[in-house]
C-alpha cells in the first residue's frame, strides 16, 4: 500500500539521506519526496512510499525516530498515485472541458491531490454570520466523494476563509470557500487505530484555496444553483 509519511528534520547535508536510507531499510519503497516548507534551518517533506501490508509502521517510526533531530509529525494511507507536476491544470481542464459535472469532478479529485480520504461541497446559510450557535452544524452537504462517511463528520465552516483545522476528535480538515452562494469545500484526513495523519500543511491550504477559486470562475452561475431548492411549477 502507498502511505504518506512527514518528517520534520534539521535542513543541513546528509540529514535527508539518513531519512531516506532509514525508510529503505525498514522495508519502504521511496517514490516520491515533497518538499513543503524550509525555513530557519528546519524543512519539512513529505515522503510517498510503498509500504508491505504485513509490516508495522511502529518499525518505520522507531527508525525515524532514532534520527538526531527528526520529528514525525504523521503516517496515513496514500489514495491514489503521488502527486505529478500538471495535475492540478489537468483537473481544472476537466471541469472546464464539462462543467456540468465541474463540482463533482473536482469534489472527487481532491482528496487524491492532498492524499486526504474523503472530501465534500457544503453549503452554509448566506444569513450565517447573524446566526447564532455554529455555522458548521447548519451547514449542508451538497456534493460528497465517494469515501464520504455517512452522515459526514462536518468542521466549524465559518466563517469562510481558507484554513486548516482540527476537530476533537483529530480528525484534520481543509476548508476553502468558493466566494459565492455559501459554498464551501471541505477535505478531511480521519484518525485510524493504525495510523495517525498530519495536520494540512499551509502550502496545501494554499494548493486547495486556488483549485477551488479557478473552479469557481470556470463555474461561475452554476455555482449559484448547488443547494438551491427545486423548482416547483405551478399548478
Amino acid at each position: 500500500m502507498l502511505l504518506r509519511v512527514r518528517v520534520t528534520l534539521p535542513d543541513r547535508p546528509g540529514t535527508l539521506g539518513q531519512v531516506a536510507r532509514t525508510l529503505g531499510v525498514s522495508g519502504a519503497d521511496i517514490v516520491q519526496v515533497v518538499v513543503l516548507e524550509r525555513l530557519g534551518g528546519r524543512a519539512v517533506d513529505d515522503f510517498t512510499v510503498v509500504w508491505p501490508g504485513a509490516s508495522r509502521v511502529e518499525r518505520l517510526l522507531a527508525g525515524l525516530a532514532a534520527i538526531p533531530g527528526v520529528r514525525v509529525d504523521g503516517v496515513w494511507r496514500a489514495i491514489g498515485a503521488p502527486t505529478t507536476t500538471g495535475q492540478d491544470a489537468e483537473l481544472l481542464a476537466q471541469v472546464a472541458g464539462n462543467p456540468a459535472d465541474g463540482l463533482a469532478t473536482l469534489v472527487d479529485a481532491v482528496p487524491g491531490l492532498l492524499a486526504a480520504d474523503w472530501s465534500v461541497a457544503a453549503v452554509v446559510p448566506l444569513d450565517w454570520a447573524s446566526r447564532t450557535g455554529g455555522g458548521g452544524g447548519d451547514a449542508t452537504v451538497a456534493q460528497a466523494s465517494w469515501r464520504v462517511p455517512v452522515p459526514p463528520s462536518l468542521p466549524e465552516i465559518t466563517p469562510l476563509r481558507a484554513r486548516a483545522m482540527t476537530g476533537a476528535d483529530g480528525t484534520h480538515y481543509a476548508i476553502a470557500p468558493f466566494g459565492r452562494a455559501g459554498l464551501v469545500l471541505v477535505v478531511s484526513r480521519d484518525q485510524t487505530e493504525a495510523l495517525s495523519p498530519a495536520a494540512f500543511h499551509s502550502t496545501e491550504v494554499d494548493r486547495l484555496a486556488q483549485l477551488v477559486r479557478a473552479s469557481a470562475v470556470i463555474l461561475g452561475d452554476r455555482l449559484d444553483l448547488v443547494g438551491a431548492p427545486p423548482v416547483v411549477a405551478g399548478g
